[in-house]
């Protein structure tokens, strides 16, 4: 792994860590050559002393809990593939802001700015 092509990068960092460290080199001292942060070097040595192979392994994280659930998604992609003339708007076709606009006016989403309508 830690010489190979086909594993990514980061893998191949990582298990060049393990064996800098399996040869008695300093958390320091496989700073230096790797070109990584000293407590990048320590976080790797301490994830493979505690779960081996595995831990060097990417971990996901969980990110942000999402703003709407899926329901309300749904509803405002319903909204947005109607004519605004037959909800009443007197448009030719829909904007994000004027649909994000609709989307509260219906109480589909209690707020919503037009860029999150856009995504």
């Amino acid at each position: 792994m830690a010489h190979g092509y086909k594993p990514p990068y980061q893998t191949r960092m990582r298990a060049q860590i393990v064996l800098h460290a399996a040869r008695g080199r300093s958390n320091a001292r496989i700073a230096r050559p790797t070109g990584l942060h000293l407590d990048t070097v320590r976080k790797w040595r301490g994830r493979f002393a505690e779960d081996g192979i595995p831990g060097l392994a990417y971990r996901s994280r969980p990110g942000r809990p999402p703003s709407f659930t899926a329901l309300q998604a749904a509803q405002v992609k319903a909204l947005a593939c109607q004519l605004p003339a037959e909800t009443g708007a007197s448009l030719s076709r829909w904007s994000c802001p004027e649909l994000a606009h609709e989307a509260m006016a219906r109480g589909i989403v209690s707020s919503v700015s037009a860029s999150t309508v856009r995504r």
